[in-house]
């Protein structure tokens, strides 16, 4: 089993000043020693605060943070079967008047799809997703 790692958890850290390191040694000491890898939604969520940076400084920092991310972690695509179960799921939920964020969605059913849990800070929107493994920080 792995774990895909929501954009939440690496925040968490890269805003607390871990290390990669540290936070690989963290996800271990939480849900022992696992395969652990990002979505490319995810990788897409971290992405996105490097241009929300308020400086320079805070840019070039969440950039060194996710070049080292990507040098030690896999990034899982976002492939078409991906959105086939995607749309199933929503579709199900949805009609059930469940409404998961568009970006939690994609993140949890790419780890539905591998056969991994979904490491989070925030288990709200993953606990939606029927069939889902869900390991909290």
């Amino acid at each position: 089993m792995g774990l895909i790692l929501d954009s939440s958890v690496v925040i968490a850290a890269e805003r607390r000043g871990d290390t990669v390191e540290r936070l690989i040694e963290w996800v271990v000491s939480v849900a022992g020693d696992q395969d652990a890898a990002l979505s490319a939604v995810g990788l897409t969520e971290l992405a996105h605060g490097i241009y929300r940076a308020q400086n320079p400084e805070v840019r070039q920092r969440r950039q060194a943070f996710i070049d080292e991310l990507l040098r030690v972690l896999t990034v899982f695509p976002y492939t078409s079967a991906t959105a086939l179960l995607a749309a199933r799921i929503d579709g199900e939920q949805q009609a059930k008047g469940v409404t998961i964020p568009f970006g939690d969605l994609l993140v949890g059913i790419t780890a539905l799809e591998l056969g991994f849990s979904v490491l989070t800070v925030n288990l709200r929107h993953f606990q939606l997703i029927p069939g889902l493994h869900i390991v909290q920080l």
